[in-house]
């Protein structure tokens, strides 16, 4: 199993100044030239069936209250998994979008650890703005953190 590592957050961070709920997960990749993009897409556009249905549950259920609906796909060049990318650099790209309950952002970090070796970190932050979207990030707070693991680990699987 690969080393998957909680790693804090400072905040504010840069991607979502006003973010007031954040995490990160770290792991050490065998790719140490990958680039953000590429990275957030291996991550994000291969997502094992639970996932899916996961996030298809979320998505009729949120779509009840008017809410913004994401999906699991690589979808052109302007999204990853149907999140737009907000900004992009070789070593990071930025992805998400705002809606009425809360803002959030995914931050994927490459950082090369030698020539064998890099390490691709996942960042997520969110400004809630109301009563529903602190509940919105207390229920989804725990499959949030499985989903980003699995992902991470399956990066490193390859």
């Amino acid at each position: 199993m690969a080393n998957i590592v909680p790693e804090p957050v400072k905040l504010p961070h840069p991607a979502l100044p006003e973010a007031d709920w954040a995490d990160c997960y770290a792991v050490a990749s065998a790719a140490p030239q990958l680039v953000a993009l590429d990275a957030a897409k291996l991550l994000l556009g291969r997502s094992p069936g639970w996932v899916r249905m996961l996030m298809a549950l979320r998505n009729r259920i949120v779509s009840l209250f008017g809410l913004k609906v994401a999906g699991l796909k690589v979808a052109d060049a302007n999204t990853v998994a149907a999140f737009p990318v907000v900004s992009e650099r070789d070593e990071q790209v930025v992805l998400g979008f705002n809606d009425s309950h809360l803002d959030f952002r995914i931050v994927v970090d490459v950082e090369p650890l030698g020539e064998a070796e890099g390490k691709v970190s996942v960042t997520t932050l969110v400004r809630r703005h109301n009563a529903f979207g602190r509940f919105y990030i207390a229920v989804v707070t725990p499959f949030h953190r499985l989903i980003v693991r699995t992902m991470l680990g399956r990066l490193v699987r390859g």
